[in-house]
């Protein structure tokens, strides 16, 4: 993977660190195919009033499978393949790209240094992980 391209990941991992970012892939289709397969259940099962009681039991079901599974973000930032690296280096690099750096721990300290310059490689970020991974952030513990 080329330099610069490490470089930025390093400082996404860095800033997402520091903003304790976290993010979980949503799963809406695996929670609604079992809110159906429980409603389908329900009818066979109890006829009309089966298909009430499995569709909510399924629907808690569902929403219970698909809930609680945040990871920070540097791990998923770590694990993505090269080409949604490359994705991400390029969204950030409309940010960056008149910075002038010889490593990532400069970079970092160009960016975290300047708090109009990090809430924007944060938003980018963001954006990107909500619009191209379709995860759901959160900030905090």
């Amino acid at each position: 993977m080329p330099v610069r391209v490490d470089d930025v990941m390093r400082l996404c991992c860095d800033l997402s660190r520091h903003q304790q970012m976290k993010a979980a892939v949503k799963h809406s289709g695996r929670g609604a195919f079992v809110a159906g397969a429980t409603a389908f259940m329900g009818g066979l099962v109890g006829g009309p009033p089966g298909i009430a009681v499995g569709g909510a039991v399924g629907g808690l079901l569902g929403c219970w499978m698909t809930s609680g599974q945040f990871r920070p973000v540097p791990q998923i930032i770590l694990e993505m393949p090269p080409q949604q690296q490359q994705q991400l280096y390029d969204s950030i690099m409309t940010i960056i790209g008149r910075l002038d750096w010889t490593d990532a721990a400069q970079l970092t300290a160009l960016v975290m240094g300047n708090a109009v310059l990090q809430q924007k490689v944060a938003a980018a970020l963001v954006t990107y992980i909500t619009q191209e991974l379709r995860a759901e952030v959160q900030y905090g513990d």
